[in-house]
């Protein structure tokens, strides 16, 4: 890439990321997933083993484990947290416990964090610029700059680019097998079709949803028979055109498959394979167990997928369509839905006055594959069951802001258009101050639509707080000079490794003795996870921007159920939706991780209990 203008502006919008995500992330405790991920991680680099965390493929949670490993951060592998691991229901119980172990006890826990999280934001980094070098193609130099601009400003990548989750790597790799698919559609030569291949290993292996891509596969070649390309020859020779970019990518998917094969096979090689024990022989399970793995944990994870959801003050026992629009409109920058405003706006000038093309004619499939693609993975979202945090919508999200490319020069080919180019530059511009002004405080963010109401009554999960706010919680604690804390938090591990002052607690069933105390709870329990919507009428003090709250009880607590009081056991809530008390049981899993065995077999009478009752 020659350093010219656009060169330089890309470097500064993409340092200007790593700077506001990463100064972000350092000031964050561990989330929720990234637990599980990060112990997960580990043990399947150094262990060649991939028990743990099994409903989600193992590519970007041993990429974060790379630094680790290479700094010997330690893992035991003889306790109880690891051995309970061995057996399918014993394996989601063990990975929190191990992971929590991993960055709490074995290890020192800023600098596991810090070492883990940094691949990830390179990657993140990664991703811009791919956006950068796409747009640049579509729709030159300025078109690069304002997709990146959108893309490095956005709250979503900002908050979730650093973290070691799922989400970014197989939007990365996604992107780029759908831009591959595009190059072996237009030229199916064997580097492309290996490029392709390469791609599309990396979203499966990324996570399960990597697999949309066959569906955006599938709709793209049926829209282009029902609407031919201009590339297409003539009837007589069409079918034998189309036949062979169908067969180049069957050949990509099938090297796919193998690789992801292969690396399941590495990887899990110590792994016991008492999963498939029915095989007679040890070589034949070995060979079997690769698939077993990934279709185990791909229908672990829809089992997993219908949850509850919670949207603009309204509790839902299931997934809402209109969930990801709602959620994208509160949770874009202004500057962002401005763009697309005129983005729109530009399409049907565009169109009405019939102005000059705007995409290269060598970039016409590329185009429609990023158009249809949009739709695809925008309706399976709609469609979804689990609505818990826009970011399970950052695949759409990126193709969203590819079809910025064009917009600067459509703008210059419409007539009357410099007040329009004048507003697309102050969007731009605001894109930019509102990142560097809700720094460090991405969670929460919500722009001008929420107008100025706090992030929990609107939206929910990780869009307001992801357990990312203890080390600021440790702060108050300690300028407070609290000897005890209640604390009522989002998550499943020990708080005690960070808080020792913490005891946990529900905010909907206080005790007489907790008048005038305080207590610190995450803002997802005041109304979703929990009905604390009572405490609010006390001083409260935001922690972590709002994804945490301080408030100061009351010298005598009201009684259950009166006006302004905890309310009755009836309407109390339960965390993520699950029977009893899910948090104090891992809790304890984690402290004393040799109960994991009893604690399964516990579980396996009451759900036969529970069959024999609906029976």
């Amino acid at each position: 890439m020659n350093w010219n203008w656009q060169s330089f502006a890309a470097a500064g919008l993409l340092g200007m990321f790593v700077v506001l995500a990463g100064g972000a992330a350092l000031r964050e405790s561990p989330t929720v997933d990234e637990v599980a991920h990060i112990g997960a991680g580990l043990s399947y680099l150094q262990r060649f083993d991939l028990r743990l965390n099994p409903e989600h493929p193992p590519l970007g949670k041993m990429i974060a484990a790379v630094p680790l490993v290479v700094r010997r951060t330690r893992g035991d592998y003889s306790g109880p947290a690891w051995k309970a691991g061995e057996s399918f229901f014993g394996a989601f119980l063990a990975e929190w416990a191990f992971g929590d172990w991993v960055l709490n006890r074995w290890n020192d826990l800023r600098s596991t964090l810090m070492w883990a999280r940094a691949p990830m934001l390179l990657l993140s980094a990664a991703l811009g610029l791919i956006i950068f070098v796409y747009a640049r193609r579509i729709g030159g130099p300025m078109g690069a700059i304002l997709c990146l601009t959108a893309y490095v400003t956005a709250p979503v990548f900002l908050t979730f680019g650093p973290l070691v989750i799922t989400d970014i790597p197989v939007t990365l790799f996604s992107l780029i097998a759908l831009w591959q698919f595009a190059e072996t559609w237009a030229n199916p030569t064997r580097r492309n079709v290996l490029l392709l291949a390469l791609a599309i290993a990396a979203a499966l292996l990324s996570k399960f949803t990597g697999a949309i891509l066959f569906v955006a596969f599938a709709a793209f070649a049926l829209h282009s028979r029902w609407r031919p390309l201009q590339e297409e020859p003539a009837d007589s020779e069409r079918r034998t055109w189309r036949r062979l970019r169908r067969r180049a990518v069957l050949v990509s998917i099938f090297w796919a498959v193998i690789a992801v094969y292969a690396f399941y096979f590495i990887f899990s090689w110590n792994q016991p394979n008492d999963a498939v024990n029915r095989v007679p022989t040890d070589a034949l399970r070995r060979i079997l167990m690769p698939p077993w793995l990934y279709v185990r944990g791909l229908l672990m994870m829809l089992s997993m997928a219908k949850r509850p959801t919670f949207l603009l003050g309204h509790a839902y026992s299931h997934g809402v369509p209109f969930y990801f629009p709602v959620i994208f409109l509160l949770k874009s920058s202004s500057g962002m839905l401005g763009l697309l405003g005129i983005a729109i706006a530009a399409a049907i000038g565009h169109r009405k006055y019939r102005t000059p093309a705007v995409i290269p004619d060598r970039l016409r499939i590329h185009w429609r594959v990023l158009c249809v693609s949009l739709v695809v993975f925008t309706v399976i979202c709609l469609l979804s069951p689990m609505n818990i945090s826009l970011r399970h919508f950052t695949v759409p999200l990126v193709l969203l802001i590819l079809l910025l490319a064009p917009l600067p020069r459509i703008l210059t080919a419409l007539p009357g258009t410099k007040v329009l180019q004048g507003a697309t530059a102050v969007f731009a511009g605001l894109c930019i101050v509102t990142a560097v002004r809700s720094y460090p405080y991405y969670f929460p963010y919500v722009n001008v639509l929420g107008m100025g109401r706090p992030a929990y009554t609107l939206v929910n999960d990780s869009n307001v707080d992801w357990n990312h706010g203890m080390f600021e919680a440790k702060q108050f604690v300690r300028d407070h000079g609290l000897k005890q804390v209640n604390l009522d938090y989002l998550g499943m591990t020990d708080p005690a490794f960070i808080i020792p002052e913490a005891v946990i607690w529900d905010c909907q069933s206080p005790k007489d003795d907790d008048a005038g105390k305080w207590a610190i709870l995450s803002a997802t329990m005041i109304l979703e996870n929990h009905n604390c919507g009572w405490l609010v009428q006390y001083p409260t003090e935001p922690i972590a921007g709002g994804s945490l709250y301080a408030v100061r009880l009351p010298d005598r607590i009201p009684a259950t159920g009166s006006p302004g009081g905890p309310p009755e056991p009836s309407a109390r809530k339960l965390l993520f939706g699950i029977p009893g008390d899910a948090r104090a049981m891992f809790v304890d899993l984690t402290r004393q991780p040799e109960k994991i065995p009893a604690a399964i077999e516990a579980m396996m009478r009451d759900y036969e209990k529970q069959q024999k009752k609906n029976k």
